[in-house]
Protein backbone atom coordinates (compact mmCIF):
# COMPACT_ATOMS: atom_id res chain seq x y z
CA UNK A 1 0.00 0.00 0.00
CA UNK A 2 1.35 3.37 -0.81
CA UNK A 3 2.12 6.47 1.61
CA UNK A 4 -1.17 8.06 -0.21
CA UNK A 5 -3.57 5.21 0.10
CA UNK A 6 -2.09 4.66 3.93
CA UNK A 7 -2.95 8.24 4.56
CA UNK A 8 -6.12 8.14 2.53
CA UNK A 9 -7.40 4.85 4.96
CA UNK A 10 -6.09 6.74 8.21
CA UNK A 11 -8.44 9.83 7.39
CA UNK A 12 -11.48 7.38 6.70
CA UNK A 13 -10.62 5.80 10.08
CA UNK A 14 -10.46 9.22 11.53
CA UNK A 15 -14.06 10.32 10.20
CA UNK A 16 -15.33 6.73 11.48
CA UNK A 17 -14.48 7.11 14.61
CA UNK A 18 -15.33 10.66 15.05
CA UNK A 19 -19.16 9.22 13.98
CA UNK A 20 -18.89 6.86 16.08
CA UNK A 21 -17.56 7.91 19.82
CA UNK A 22 -17.48 6.33 22.37
CA UNK A 23 -19.71 7.79 25.28
CA UNK A 24 -16.65 8.69 27.52
CA UNK A 25 -14.63 10.18 24.74
CA UNK A 26 -18.19 12.14 23.70
CA UNK A 27 -17.86 13.50 27.12
CA UNK A 28 -13.99 14.36 27.14
CA UNK A 29 -14.42 16.31 23.60
CA UNK A 30 -17.03 18.10 25.21
CA UNK A 31 -14.86 19.82 27.37
CA UNK A 32 -11.97 19.54 25.56
CA UNK A 33 -13.65 21.88 22.88
CA UNK A 34 -15.47 24.18 25.16
CA UNK A 35 -11.62 25.59 25.43
CA UNK A 36 -11.61 26.08 29.36
CA UNK A 37 -8.31 24.37 29.68
CA UNK A 38 -6.89 27.07 27.15
CA UNK A 39 -6.38 25.15 24.42
CA UNK A 40 -6.96 23.81 21.22
CA UNK A 41 -7.71 20.31 20.69
CA UNK A 42 -8.27 17.93 17.64
CA UNK A 43 -9.75 14.44 17.67
CA UNK A 44 -9.52 11.24 16.03
CA UNK A 45 -6.36 12.76 14.44
CA UNK A 46 -4.32 10.88 12.18
CA UNK A 47 -0.49 10.74 12.75
CA UNK A 48 1.98 8.70 11.40
CA UNK A 49 0.13 5.11 11.48
CA UNK A 50 -1.70 5.84 13.71
CA UNK A 51 -5.20 7.79 14.87
CA UNK A 52 -4.95 9.62 18.23
CA UNK A 53 -7.84 10.74 20.30
CA UNK A 54 -6.96 14.20 20.76
CA UNK A 55 -4.46 16.25 20.58
CA UNK A 56 -2.98 19.80 21.45
CA UNK A 57 -0.33 20.06 18.81
CA UNK A 58 0.54 23.75 20.20
CA UNK A 59 1.81 21.65 23.64
CA UNK A 60 2.94 18.73 21.51
CA UNK A 61 0.03 16.35 23.68
CA UNK A 62 -1.52 13.44 22.72
CA UNK A 63 -4.52 12.09 24.80
CA UNK A 64 -5.84 8.28 24.96
CA UNK A 65 -9.35 7.25 26.38
CA UNK A 66 -8.35 3.26 26.31
CA UNK A 67 -12.11 1.24 26.81
CA UNK A 68 -11.78 -2.74 27.36
CA UNK A 69 -9.32 -3.54 24.76
CA UNK A 70 -6.58 -2.15 25.71
CA UNK A 71 -6.55 -4.43 28.78
CA UNK A 72 -4.03 -7.04 28.77
CA UNK A 73 -0.18 -7.63 28.41
CA UNK A 74 -0.58 -7.53 24.62
CA UNK A 75 -2.14 -4.72 24.37
CA UNK A 76 -0.45 -2.87 26.84
CA UNK A 77 2.70 -3.34 24.75
CA UNK A 78 1.31 -2.50 21.64
CA UNK A 79 0.47 0.58 23.39
CA UNK A 80 3.93 1.25 24.81
CA UNK A 81 4.80 1.16 21.08
CA UNK A 82 2.65 3.32 19.75
CA UNK A 83 3.56 5.69 23.12
CA UNK A 84 7.24 5.70 21.93
CA UNK A 85 6.57 6.07 17.93
CA UNK A 86 4.86 9.41 18.39
CA UNK A 87 7.50 10.53 21.15
CA UNK A 88 10.06 10.39 18.10
CA UNK A 89 7.77 13.09 17.11
CA UNK A 90 8.23 14.97 19.70
CA UNK A 91 4.70 14.02 21.20
CA UNK A 92 3.42 13.15 24.96
CA UNK A 93 1.14 10.52 25.77
CA UNK A 94 -0.69 10.42 28.68
CA UNK A 95 -3.65 7.64 28.82
CA UNK A 96 -6.69 7.32 30.44
CA UNK A 97 -9.30 4.82 31.28
CA UNK A 98 -12.92 5.20 30.19
CA UNK A 99 -13.91 4.71 33.65
CA UNK A 100 -11.85 7.43 34.98
CA UNK A 101 -13.48 9.85 32.23
CA UNK A 102 -16.30 8.61 33.67
CA UNK A 103 -16.14 8.63 36.98
CA UNK A 104 -13.19 11.47 37.71
CA UNK A 105 -13.76 13.52 35.15
CA UNK A 106 -12.70 16.38 36.98
CA UNK A 107 -9.33 14.62 37.61
CA UNK A 108 -8.87 13.75 34.18
CA UNK A 109 -9.38 17.66 33.02
CA UNK A 110 -6.82 18.54 36.01
CA UNK A 111 -4.01 16.21 34.54
CA UNK A 112 -4.42 17.28 31.50
CA UNK A 113 -4.33 21.28 32.35
CA UNK A 114 -0.98 19.78 34.31
CA UNK A 115 0.79 18.49 30.98
CA UNK A 116 -0.29 21.12 28.86
CA UNK A 117 1.60 23.64 31.78
CA UNK A 118 4.32 21.10 31.52
CA UNK A 119 7.49 22.06 29.24
CA UNK A 120 6.86 20.58 25.77
CA UNK A 121 10.00 18.83 24.28
CA UNK A 122 11.76 20.35 21.13
CA UNK A 123 9.76 19.87 17.39
CA UNK A 124 10.12 16.60 15.92
CA UNK A 125 12.42 16.80 12.63
CA UNK A 126 10.21 14.55 10.97
CA UNK A 127 6.88 17.01 10.43
CA UNK A 128 3.87 17.94 12.35
CA UNK A 129 1.13 15.32 11.39
CA UNK A 130 -2.71 16.34 11.04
Amino acid sequence: MSRVESHRNLTELSRRLRRNETTPERILWSRLRSGDLGAKFRRQCPIDDYVVDFVCLRSHLVVEVDGDTHAGEASEAEDRLRAGSLATRGLRVIRFTNRQVMQDLQGVLEAIRSELDAPSPPPSPVGRGC
